[in-house]
């Protein structure tokens, strides 16, 4: 293991003001959006209602990300006990299941993110049968996203997309733990045995030799053999997209929860030797591990990207990178056995949560707002770029969670 660069920890007093400074935004955002949803990123620091196709009203149940709204409901629920949190999270099931049944923008493997953190958490905290319903209708629907010879779940679009077919993106990690799940309540075994083959494929194949990873991978859709990696939002095919890398933490640290499989363990350490490794000195990572206080770490082919001198501190980071790995790196240093490597990756994540804390989180000011600045959507195509973001608030709000309430039990 790569020695590890650990500055410092939030001490407790220090978390527990983040945590109710980070719920007073939530309460601030639950008064402005009620069961409505808002939008993927904030736009000049102020998330607004989300946009929706015609036909549906704004603030609709679509996109990819509107799962983390009431994940982060459940998670106020499970810090505080209030009944308030509860029931607005609850609320939003009707909304979830009503999407499922009507197949509304379900052409995506984001089932996992959207019906984890609605469905599963609202049935694991009620027992209701609607929420295990939809969670199951969804997991139903995501093996009909996995592509035979190469078992691979494919990312996004309508399966007969030529663009799409045989693709698979780095966060699907993050995804088969709703198979996984649904192995589990109902005792069929292939839900469980897709999400295993497809983690496998990732593992395989989308972990390059050195622990970085690619953002997106392709497979022939006929044969099934591997074809070739690429990206979408990092900065290069070459490069290591950030938030990617973090995916590949969390990620492949669940999918040995749920299989014992040693080798997705050791995936998830060697993705995150690589991550801190390549931390700024706030521990804030750039949107692309290329990138460095001093530069970008030329690699080949990268020349008409600049000099050291010329790139790097000027990129902006991605702070919903940070809190992602934050999460994962305490999930991986319960699933390892006591030492220092489980320690070092413990410390890791505290430092990376105490920059978050003191550095990049909002006021608490009463309105729409995120938890913490400075995140990264899409930087090639201009989106959401040092903006907030709905997955950064949420995973920023876990990690305090997971730091606060060490036994605490999380939704994936």
């Amino acid at each position: 293991m790569t020695a590890i660069d650990v500055r410092r920890s939030p001490d407790a007093e220090a978390v527990e003001h983040a945590m109710t400074t980070a719920l007073r935004t939530v309460d601030a955002n639950l008064t402005a959006f009620g069961d409505r949803y808002p939008g993927d990123t904030t736009v000049h620091g102020r998330y607004p209602l989300r946009s929706a196709p015609d036909g549906l009203p704004e603030g609709a149940n679509v996109g990819w990300t509107t799962g983390f709204w009431p994940g982060m409901l459940w998670l106020a629920f499970d810090l505080t006990g209030d009944e308030r949190y509860l029931r607005s999270a609850y609320s939003h099931v009707r909304a979830f299941a009503d999407r499922i049944d009507r197949r509304l923008d379900i052409d995506t493997h984001d089932l996992g993110f959207l019906y984890t953190l609605s469905c599963v958490t609202g049935w694991q905290h009620t027992g209701d049968g609607t929420a295990r319903r939809a969670a199951l209708a969804a997991a139903d629907h995501l093996l009909t996203r996995v592509l035979e010879p190469a078992g691979i779940i494919q990312a996004w679009g309508d399966l007969g997309d030529p663009r799409q077919r045989g693709r698979t993106i780095i966060d699907s990690l993050m995804n088969t733990p709703l198979l996984f799940w649904a192995s589990q309540v109902t005792g069929d075994s292939r839900y469980a045995a897709r999400a295993r083959r497809h983690a496998t494929q990732v593992r395989e194949h989308m972990v390059r030799s050195d622990g970085t990873t690619f953002h997106t991978f392709y497979w022939d859709p006929a044969s099934g053999a591997p074809l070739r990696g690429g990206t979408e939002q990092g900065s290069g095919d070459d490069s290591c997209w950030a938030r990617g890398q973090a995916w590949g933490v969390y990620g492949f640290t669940l999918n040995h929860r749920y299989t014992g499989d040693r080798s997705f363990l050791d995936a998830a350490c060697r993705c995150a030797d690589q991550f801190l490794t390549r931390l700024p000195a706030d521990r804030i990572p750039y949107w692309d591990l290329v990138f460095s206080d001093g530069g970008s770490e030329e690699r080949g082919g990268s020349e008409e990207r600049g000099s050291a001198e010329e790139r790097g501190s000027a990129e902006e980071r991605d702070s919903s990178a940070a809190a992602i790995a934050a999460s994962g790196l305490l999930e991986l240093a319960r699933a390892l056995p006591a030492g220092p490597r489980a320690g070092g990756y413990r410390a890791a994540a505290g430092s990376i949560l105490d920059s978050l804390v003191h550095g990049y989180t909002t006021a608490g000011r009463p309105e729409p707002q995120p938890l913490i600045l400075h995140g990264v959507y899409d930087k090639p195509k201009g989106i959401g770029v040092d903006e907030g973001n709905l997955w950064g608030d949420y995973f920023y709000l876990e990690a305090l969670t997971r730091t606060l309430r060490p036994q605490w039990t999380d939704p994936w």
